[in-house]
């Protein structure tokens, strides 16, 4: 990986950064409007399984996913499902906190598209029978420039968790 060296690549980076420890902070306080509006109404988002113990899959259409949405409209229909309470993943509703950090540029950024790998934790605290989670990982996205300024356009979420002892939904990662 090239490390960016100008002035304008480094802005560029600092301005997906932000947008990416926005996200967690919308996700934390269930800011489910603001953080949809985060991302393209073409994007994907994707949290592959482990086929291996080394290798993820890598087709969402031919192997087995945690999560898979082509588009925003699974996003948008994931939040309605939380919003109604009638979601067996989401009720209660778990708290989070999220914790993004080393966020960096996979390539050199352009004005007008940038890949960015971000590594995250997420402690879930659920109401019922006090249980706490952790869940962790780090996710690759792609980001758009819009004229409003930067969108997800693709988001893989890989989690490194090797147990998964409870529902797991699009606020916990």
């Amino acid at each position: 990986m090239k490390a960016t060296t100008n002035a304008q690549e480094q802005n560029l980076v600092f301005q997906g950064a932000e947008l990416l420890y926005r996200e967690g902070m919308l996700l934390d306080e269930r800011r489910w409007d603001e953080w949809i509006a985060l991302y393209a109404p073409d994007c994907e988002f994707w949290m592959p399984m482990w086929g291996t113990e080394e290798t993820l899959n890598n087709d969402p259409n031919t192997a087995l996913s945690h999560i898979f949405y082509r588009s925003r409209a699974g996003l948008e229909d994931r939040i309605v499902r939380i919003r109604s309470r009638r979601s067996p993943a989401s009720t209660p509703l778990a708290r989070t906190s999220h914790t993004i950090s080393n966020v960096l540029a996979l390539e050199p950024p352009t004005a007008s598209n940038m890949r960015l790998r971000a590594a995250w934790s997420c402690n879930v605290l659920f109401i019922r029978a006090k249980e706490q989670h952790v869940f962790f990982g780090y996710s690759e996205y792609e980001l758009r420039l819009v004229d409003d300024g930067w969108v997800i356009a693709k988001k893989k979420v890989i989690l490194q968790n090797d147990l998964i002892p409870t529902m797991l939904d699009i606020y916990c990662v």
